[in-house]
């Protein structure tokens, strides 16, 4: 008979303790799976979050912009941007597909209002793709988000510093890129409020047009964001991006992916490889109950396995019968929790789980609604996984059977 064989029908004899040492696991590998997507789903949220105000997943610029990107110089910057940002939303063969291409710019300015002024800081780019980056909108307090030319959006503390209320007139003078001096006057449209002063006290936002004629950058911005359907694939898809845009003709460009940029968001890939750790430890938790029903059932065959190594089985094929058995356990168990797993990220990645009560005491604009991640890949990688964990457990029970003699083995009881 083969081992195979012989196995599947031991795992028959006692079909109560084949159910629940495979239930074990399937709760483990659910779990696990949960986990996974809702990690995924979490850091994808999380390095979002950390990039959309500022980086992107991708971001590019110029590269004498990139030498002295923390000047913010506005006379280094992206000419064309509007085709630059055609190419990008055209290149083939991204393994993250492209959700965003934004066009934008930063930039410090000096506010007036009567004999009122304050340093500030402007972001300008398209209103409605902003929406779900800065997504100052939110917050608006007073008056209504940016809807015409010539509309401006501030904070509460530049209102309150320079006596403005909604439809006040707000003077803006700034360096334009040909070194000269910029002025435009801006209707306030609404005040945002997140209670956070360095958002509230410096920060104001008006559309891409109206600082390109601030500016003098005719069609131009100083850099422009990425985004992608996931994060992970930034690093793959810069490189890609890079060639297309020299390919065609736009040589002087400095293309990074988010990894790249720096600051807190360079411990992101640290934190995922730390809940890679996790998941194992999980996974060994669960099988666990595998080497426990293992080792008694190698107790309780033990006449058994003396029987079949009198009639000639040689050691090494008692190891696999038993080790076969457990790796039979793990087998179902994982396949059975891989799959419930994923069908709870399914549900989940579809209706979100809304943290915005839990966040209610941070007012960053920042999006609270983490979507789990389905990853049929992740799935497939988890249930080897708990295979592989399951043989590993049973290892030592099943060398024990193998190592039995045959003689007292008989004799035991």
């Amino acid at each position: 008979m083969k081992l195979s064989a012989m196995a599947l029908r031991n795992l028959g004899r006692n079909r109560r303790r084949t159910i629940l040492a495979s239930l074990s696991v399937a709760i483990a590998m659910m779990a696990v799976m949960f986990m996974n997507g809702l990690v995924n789903g979490l850091m994808d949220n999380l390095v979002r979050n950390a990039l959309k105000d500022d980086l992107g997943h991708i971001n590019i610029t110029t590269t004498e912009f990139r030498k002295r990107e923390k000047f913010m110089p506005v006379a280094e910057y992206i000419h064309d941007a509007d085709k630059v940002a055609g190419v990008i939303a055209s290149t083939p063969g991204l393994g993250g597909a492209i959700t965003m291409v934004e066009e934008r710019i930063r930039f410090g300015v000096l506010l007036a209002s009567g004999s009122k002024t304050k340093p500030a800081l402007c972001v300008a780019g398209d209103p409605e793709k902003e929406k779900s980056l800065l997504m100052l909108d939110r917050n608006v307090h007073d008056g209504a988000y940016l809807s015409s030319p010539g509309d401006v959006l501030i904070g509460v503390g530049i209102a309150r510093d320079l006596g403005l209320k909604v439809g006040d007139i707000l003077k803006v003078v700034t360096q334009r890129a040909d070194y000269g001096l910029g002025f435009k006057k801006f209707r306030v449209s609404g005040i945002f409020v997140t209670n956070v002063n360095s958002l509230d006290g410096s920060l104001f936002q008006i559309s891409l047009a109206d600082a390109r004629d601030l500016l003098g950058m005719d069609g131009g911005a100083s850099q422009i964001m990425v985004m992608l359907s996931d994060h992970r694939l930034a690093a793959h898809d810069a490189p890609l991006l890079a060639a297309a845009l020299s390919k065609a003709g736009f040589k002087d460009l400095s293309i990074i992916p988010w990894e790249k940029g720096g600051g807190v968001v360079s411990l992101f890939p640290l934190m995922e490889g730390i809940y890679n750790w996790i998941y194992i430890i999980v996974a060994f938790l669960g099988a666990f109950v595998i080497a426990n029903v293992m080792m008694m059932v190698v107790l309780e065959r033990r006449k058994e396995i003396g029987i079949l190594k009198a009639m000639g089985m040689p050691p090494r094929e008692i190891l696999y019968l038993f080790l076969l058995e457990g790796v039979m356990l793990g087998a179902l168990g994982s396949s059975v929790g891989t799959l419930l797993g994923l069908g709870i990220n399914w549900l989940f990645s579809i209706v979100g789980m809304d943290f915005t009560k839990s966040m209610a005491s941070f007012s960053w604009p920042m999006d609270n609604v983490i979507h789990t991640a389905v990853q049929p890949l992740a799935a497939l990688a988890l249930f080897f996984l708990g295979v592989a964990v399951s043989a590993i457990v049973a290892f030592l029970p099943s060398r024990k059977a193998a190592r039995m003699d045959p003689i007292e083995a008989i004799r035991s009881v």
